[in-house]
């Protein structure tokens, strides 16, 4: 173990001597058993609170809950582990069960069962002792078993020469196949994607499993998806309960909602969209501009701890493929009564905003309405519309609502220019699918001055909602983005200096900073990979209840707010506006 001090006043340790303990010691550690290794109290144990911070965005080691932290990619002597597959030799292969390290989850190959020990199958858990083999390998004695779930298998269905079926498991990390029997294909022809069940039997050697369901042949090009799906543990039917649910919805009442359907709320969206959470409204006030971002409520239909609720938790987003959705909720909801749709009285969450011409935040207000879409509009139509070629569905809405729509995003582009956003010029690429389900393109999705307006109009509808529930003094839910770690900054200096640009060492690196970088490498040949570069070298965005700000956004504080249908997140967002404004049912 690294050094400690002796008695008398001890001397702050150095951040090697703090990475050495944590590295070294057998669990996870704190700012408690870091500052009685290091007899550190008072000022020294606020100074030794933020080192850690830094030290756990460094990567060296690992954050774990509650302020925890360990060695990246070591496991404790005794671990809860599950069975993931099994090797070359039919032997168990386990993960464990609970694992936040960077990378990869260390293998564990599971010892034998002792005889008069029931024997594991894959996706039991089990309490296990484990000795450490290699990086990232380790050997494991099984304590006590913790389940015994029957685990099912994504594979495809081959018949051997000698007519014996086998189940070939497309997960790489399953590296042996299942005995099927013919009384357990099901029906399944030789090269179905199929999922089986694995069925009690033996202790070495190939298991038996059972087809229970079948997915259609590996042929298909949509089966790429479902392999993903299932590959993934991606739940992608709703229990009974959850359905029913969404089935007995009804429209929502008016209330003590604030009535907004006379006001030409409008969804701008993409033209393959099928749900469409958010709507915009905007008009002059005052010398600046009054805002209404107006979000889908689903807090009305999904309660706290019902059976939507809890399988939307369990989902925690929807999931987009070229080919197809895996949605947080049933389509009864995420395509229905959840959905803006044009002429039709949705219930909503929405925020006012009022900003000068500056577009500088004045003032904001949330409440529970009514509304009704005035249009359901893509972004192509509005840019043309805008550019003064509208068809004939917003010729009528372009002076009214549009014009109104472009002035007040000028205001909060003109802020968010003054803020220092990060501004990567990265298009977002578009699949297009055949008609039999094989990619036909990838395409850069078009950037046009519409997008740009919904996504600063949800900014600063997201900006708000976070204000509001700090100030409420209610848990908030934030989307953070932490500054790019020392290490990552290193490299990108390093290759910055190869292309002839400069990032100065010794001040605190700000978005702005590396926009004015950007900016002298536009002309550059290498404008492109520049970046890319600057992409790869920032912290990824997370969900967090402790705000350490945004830095690609340059905000203080930020929550998602505007995609309930898709995100749960934002749902509990949505509570905690409702709790805390006191907006009746649906709160947290």
């Amino acid at each position: 173990m690294a050094r400690r001090p002796g008695p008398g006043r001890a001397p702050f340790p150095s951040r090697e001597q703090i990475v050495a303990f944590i590295k070294e010691s057998p669990g996870r550690v704190g700012v408690r058993e870091i500052a009685r290794a290091f007899s550190l109290k008072g000022e020294a144990r606020v100074r030794l609170r933020d080192m850690l911070k830094e030290i756990g965005r460094g990567g060296e080691v690992q954050r774990q809950r509650r302020g925890k932290l360990s060695d990246s990619g070591k496991l404790p002597d005794t671990a809860e582990i599950e069975i993931s597959g099994t090797d070359l030799d039919g032997e168990l292969i386990a993960r464990p069960s609970d694992w936040h390290g960077q990378g990869a989850a260390p293998r564990i190959l599971v010892l034998p069962a002792r005889r008069g020990e029931q024997p594991l199958g894959i996706g039991d858990r089990a309490l296990a002792r484990l000795r450490r083999l290699r990086p990232g390998f380790y050997e494991g004695r099984v304590v006590k078993r913790l389940s015994a779930e029957p685990a099912e298998v994504l594979g495809v269905l081959d018949i051997t020469p000698n007519g014996e079926g086998r189940l070939r498991p497309i997960d790489r990390r399953q590296k042996a196949d299942h005995l099927v029997a013919p009384e357990n294909r099901s029906g399944a022809a030789p090269g179905e994607l199929v999922v089986a069940r694995i069925l009690p039997g033996r202790a070495h050697g190939l298991h038996p499993a059972r087809v229970v369901e079948r997915l259609g042949s590996m042929q298909d090009p949509r089966s790429v998806s479902l392999v993903a799906i299932h590959s993934h543990d991606i739940p992608d039917t709703f229990p009974p309960a959850a359905m029913e649910s969404a089935n007995r919805a009804v429209a929502a009442p008016l209330g003590e909602r604030t009535d907004l359907r006379a006001t030409p709320l409008v969804t701008i969206d993409g033209e393959d969209a099928r749900d469409f959470d958010d709507a915009v409204w905007a008009a002059p006030a005052d010398g600046g501009w009054h805002l209404i971002v107006a979000i889908a409520d689903v807090a009305w239909y999904v309660r706290p701890g019902d059976a939507l609720d809890r399988e939307a938790q369990k989902r925690g987003n929807s999931v987009y493929f070229p080919d197809r959705v895996v949605p947080m909720l049933p389509e009864a909801l995420s395509n229905g009564w959840c959905s803006l749709k044009p002429d039709e009285d949705r219930p909503c969450m929405a925020v006012h905003m009022w900003i000068d011409r500056d577009g500088n935040p004045l003032r904001h207000q949330f409440q529970r309405a009514l509304m009704r879409s005035a249009a359901r509009l893509t972004y192509t139509r509005v840019q043309r519309a805008l550019d003064g070629d509208p068809d004939e569905g917003t010729a009528t809405l372009r002076e009214r609502v549009l014009l109104p729509l472009r002035g007040a995003w000028q205001a909060l582009a003109a802020a968010r220019a003054r803020r220092g956003v990060l501004d990567l010029d990265l298009p977002e690429r578009q699949v297009v699918m055949g008609a039999d389900g094989r990619i036909a393109a990838i395409t850069p999705r078009p950037r046009y001055d519409s997008h740009r307006l919904i996504e600063d109009f949800m900014i600063a509808a997201n900006v708000c909602a976070a204000e509001r529930i700090e100030a409420l003094g209610k848990p908030c839910m934030y989307r953070v983005h932490d500054q790019p770690s020392a290490e990552k900054l290193d490299a990108l200096r390093e290759f910055l200096g190869s292309v002839g640009l400069n990032l100065p060492r010794g001040q605190r690196v700000t978005a702005a900073q590396l926009n004015r970088i950007l900016e002298r490498a536009r002309d550059l040949p290498q404008a492109r990979l520049i970046h890319e570069v600057v992409l790869r070298s920032q912290a990824q965005a997370a969900y967090s209840p402790a705000n350490i700000g945004h830095f690609g956004l340059g905000l203080a504080r930020y929550a998602h707010f505007t995609s309930p249908i898709r995100r749960y997140a934002d749902l509990l967002v949505h509570r905690a506006l409702i709790a805390g404004l006191k907006l009746g049912a649906g709160a947290l």
